[in-house]
Order: structure tokens, then C-alpha cells, then sequence
């Protein structure tokens, strides 16, 4: 108490100590967690230590300042204790794109709600802890005056809440709409490469084949798709859905950044295939990816053959330099047509790719995808099921992420992106993959990017294996496998699996 009064006559002494307080809080946060809240646990975390700071400056100052000092010592200290730290999430600010105000949103922002609001609350109840402490009358003469305290509480418990709220993964259904008796419907946590990742694993019985899902993006989390789409399959299959390291719910694997390298993605795939394989007592499985999915999984067939039964690749990718550089010419080519001489200078100041202002560069190239794809109907069921969903833009509001993991399906998409992106820009299968020794089946989506698709016919025509086919869908873009999810199936079970798998009887 003593101390007390004697900071309470020192005005810089006690703005220093809830300054020092407040900074060695940040700079411990931002030296362990540099991307937090990424974990719920994280979350919580910061929650208790923004309450904690605020209430020891609001009580070490005596004074509503206490709730500038601590709060702007926390942001200093982290912005210090994190310098060099990669993504646009946690990087230089980007205010005049609108890609860079959502990573400041979903970065710094969702830091601010989870950790600097409590501080604020935290320091204005500390204020009337001093004053209590020191004699000064300080409680409320009616109830009105207690509401801005019940709101803050409130707000406090509401925000916990939504924190510890688990996410879930939906059951299989047998025809009587229960959940299907010995099915399985799981989210697990595997060790990858040493990191720990999340798998959604989902089959009518665990003695089916398995099929492993690669997401696109990269950074790309489709763990609610997958569900959707793929719950016809889960009657005949076990369907495996991967958020790769840095992705979803696998956010908190992005670091460190040294480690999130194509080479590792491709072990990570290996590994993942092996932990699957003895789990279900597998001599192979399925592999099936999705744009970037298909760079990975063609590169882990082409490494570790003996492990699948075939490759399966849906918006397949073959170089992603060479299309993004006919689409960067395709984009000027809209520009002059339409006489958007702003969109064309835009396009000139990035010049041709590779981009070195990865990814605001390539945001704002997908940004004209609409108006670069062919005119076309996506299937009605696919319209009914992704409607009847109910999950929100990129899944977000899908019950399979908590409160933390639907920001981190955003923040994937940002930060993954930036590091694994680039990464990418010397493959191109026309040179580096002549052949692949497992029956090799594409999705051809007709309305595709013709950057995209002419490659991929190119390809097709050009690698050898075992058996090759490819389907062609006049009314699929880019995610043929989601848009034709019923033929898909019925091509698994009356083409792939007769072909391919020992004793499938269907």
C-alpha cells in the first residue's frame, strides 16, 4: 500500500512501471506467439494477461489514462518483439488495398479484440480499485451507474464463450437419418513433419478405401466442402480432408516460416499417406487434389508411387508461372476491350509475373477471374447443396472450425499464400514430370481458365502411365470435383475403384 502511494504522487513514475508492465507482457507475447490468438488456448491466454495489464496499470496510475499508457506500450512492444515475422497478417501495413486492410483486420485487428478490449476493461476496473484503495468515493449512485461495468462483464463472458466453443465434425448418416452404426466422423490431430496438423476423417466403415483430400490455395482450408460435397462418397469411402501446416485449422503450424517449404508440404503428404495406411490397413490409398492441391499430390505420387492407387486431379495445375503469365496478358487483352485503361496501367505497374508483390498482386488478378471464364451452369445440385450449407464465405461459419479457427481460414489463405506461393514458380510438369507410375484420372472442367486448362491438355498429352483418362465437364470452372460431385462418385465407384483396387466389388 505503501508503494502504492507512493507511485500514486510520481505521475511518470507509475505511467513508467504500467509502461514496463504492459511492454514485458507484449514483447513475451510476440517472442512465443507471434501470430496470436492462433489457438483457442492462445486466445484465452491473451485474454487473461490484456486483464490482467490493464487492471495493474489502471490500479499503479489511478487514472482513465491508464487505459492509453498500457494498451499502446502492449501494441509497441509486439510490433518490436515480431519485426521480421513473414505474411501479410503480421507484416508492413498495406492500407491503401483492400487485401492489406483484411490482413490487418484478421492479424492485429483480431488481436485487439481478444486481447486489447479486455485491457481497456481491465484497466478502467483497476481505476476504481485505486480508488477504493486510496479513500475515493467511487460507487455508482443508482444501478445506471453500474451498467457500463455489467456490459464490460457481459462482453467478458460472451467473448470466453465464444472462445471455448468447440468445433465439431458431423456425423455419417445412415438412410434413416442417424448417424450410420460403426461409421466414423472425426477431427484429429496428427504429428506432421513436427508439427501437429488436423485431419477430418469421415466413412460409412473404416474397412473401406481411403481417399485423401489435398485443398487448393495454397493456404486453402475445405474442410466443410469436403463434408458437403463428399458425404455421398463417405458412404462407400473413408474420406480424409487435410488442413495442411499454416492453413485453418492447422494456423498455428505456419511457423516457423523456415519449415513451410514445398519440399516439407511433400513430406508432410508422405508422411500423412503412411499414418493413414497403417491406421486403416492399407497397402495404398487415394490421392485427389484440387488446384494447388494438384501440384502437391502430383509431386508426392511422383516421389512415392508404391503408396497410392492412382492420382486423381480436379482445377489441375501444370505451371503455375506460365499461367499466371497468360493470364496476366489475358487481363490486358479485357482491359483494351473494354477501353479500362486503368486496369491495364494497373497490370503494366506490376509487370509480368512472377510478381514481386506476392500476394496483392495476384489478389488483384483474381479479382478479373470473373470476367476471363467461359460462360457457364454450374450443376443444380451443386447450387442446392453449397445454398442449403448455410456455411458462410471460405466456410467460415462451418461448424467443423471454434471462434479462433474461422479467422485462421482467412488468415491461411493470406499468409500461406505469400510464403508457399513463390515457391512455386519453377515447376512446370511439362518438363519435370514426363511420366507418373500410378493410373492417372483428371477432371477437365470446360469452362476453366484457358491459362489454366490449355496447359493441362497440353500435359495430358505429353506424360505417360500406367492408365489415363481424362472427363470432361461443359458446365465446371475451376473446382470440377465440388461443381460434379455426383459424377464424381459414380466415376470412383464404376471406373477407379473397379480399376484399381484388389477385390472391389462395390
Amino acid at each position: 500500500m505503501n508503494l502504492l502511494q507512493t507511485l500514486w504522487q510520481h505521475r511518470w513514475a507509475n505511467v513508467a512501471v504500467a509502461a514496463s508492465v504492459a511492454a514485458l507482457v507484449g514483447l513475451l507475447v510476440a517472442l512465443t506467439m507471434p501470430r496470436a490468438p492462433a489457438t483457442a488456448s492462445q486466445a484465452l491466454i491473451i485474454l487473461l494477461l490484456g486483464l490482467l495489464v490493464g487492471l495493474i496499470a489502471g490500479v499503479v496510475m489511478r487514472s482513465r489514462w491508464a487505459m492509453l499508457v498500457a494498451p499502446l506500450a502492449t501494441i509497441i512492444a509486439i510490433e518490436i518483439g515480431r519485426l521480421g515475422a513473414a505474411g501479410p497478417t503480421v507484416g508492413a501495413l498495406r492500407l491503401n488495398e483492400m487485401y492489406g486492410i483484411l490482413a490487418l483486420l484478421l492479424g492485429r485487428g483480431l488481436y485487439g479484440l481478444v486481447g486489447l478490449l479486455p485491457m481497456l476493461i481491465g484497466a478502467s476496473w483497476g481505476v476504481l480499485v485505486a480508488r477504493s484503495l486510496s479513500d475515493q468515493a467511487w460507487r455508482p449512485t443508482s444501478w445506471l451507474g453500474w451498467l457500463p461495468t455489467a456490459l464490460a462483464a457481459l462482453f467478458l463472458i460472451g467473448l470466453t464463450v465464444l472462445i471455448v466453443q468447440p468445433a465439431s465434425a458431423q456425423p455419417v448418416l445412415a438412410e434413416d437419418g442417424r448417424p450410420a452404426p460403426g461409421s466414423i466422423a472425426e477431427l484429429t490431430t496428427v504429428r506432421l513433419g513436427g508439427q501437429d496438423q488436423t485431419i477430418m476423417v469421415r466413412g460409412r466403415s473404416a474397412d473401406a478405401p481411403v481417399l485423401l483430400y489435398l485443398s487448393g490455395g495454397p493456404g486453402q482450408s475445405d474442410l466443410p466442402y469436403t463434408r458437403i460435397f463428399f458425404d455421398g462418397l463417405a458412404q462407400d469411402m473413408v474420406v480424409v480432408s487435410w488442413d495442411q501446416r499454416g492453413t485453418g485449422k492447422s494456423y498455428a503450424a505456419l511457423g516457423p516460416t523456415s519449415k513451410l517449404t514445398l519440399e516439407q508440404a511433400v513430406s508432410d503428404t508422405i508422411e500423412l499417406t503412411e499414418y493413414l495406411r497403417e491406421r486403416f490397413d492399407e497397402e495404398k490409398i487415394y490421392l485427389l487434389g484440387e488446384s494447388w492441391g494438384s501440384t502437391l499430390g502430383v509431386l508426392a505420387v511422383q516421389r512415392r508411387p508404391d503408396l497410392y492407387y492412382a492420382w486423381i486431379g480436379s482445377g489441375q495445375m501444370v505451371s503455375q508461372r506460365e499461367t499466371d503469365r497468360r493470364l496476366y496478358h489475358d487481363v490486358i487483352a479485357l482491359a483494351e476491350s473494354k477501353g479500362d485503361d486503368g486496369l491495364a496501367a494497373k497490370m503494366r505497374s506490376y509487370g509480368e509475373p512472377p510478381y514481386a508483390d506476392i500476394p496483392y498482386a495476384n489478389a488483384f488478378v483474381m479479382g478479373q477471374y470473373e470476367a476471363l471464364y467461359k460462360p457457364y451452369t454450374p450443376p443444380q445440385a451443386y447450387m442446392d447443396a453449397g445454398n442449403a450449407a448455410n456455411i458462410g464465405p471460405y466456410g467460415i461459419l462451418a461448424r467443423e472450425y471454434n471462434f479462433i479457427e474461422r479467422a485462421n481460414v482467412l488468415r491461411g489463405l493470406i499468409d500461406m499464400f505469400s510464403l508457399m506461393y513463390p515457391q512455386l514458380q519453377g515447376i512446370d510438369f511439362r518438363q519435370v514430370v514426363p511420366r507418373l507410375d500410378v493410373p492417372v484420372y483428371i477432371l477437365d472442367g470446360e469452362a476453366e481458365l484457358s491459362a489454366r486448362r490449355d496447359l493441362v491438355l497440353e500435359w495430358h498429352e505429353q506424360f505417360q502411365a500406367p492408365t489415363k483418362r481424362i472427363y470432361g465437364f461443359a458446365d465446371a470452372g475451376h473446382s470440377v470435383v465440388f461443381e460434379e460431385f455426383q459424377p464424381f462418385r459414380r466415376i470412383m465407384l464404376e471406373t477407379i475403384l473397379p480399376e484399381t483396387y484388389p477385390g472391389w466389388a462395390g
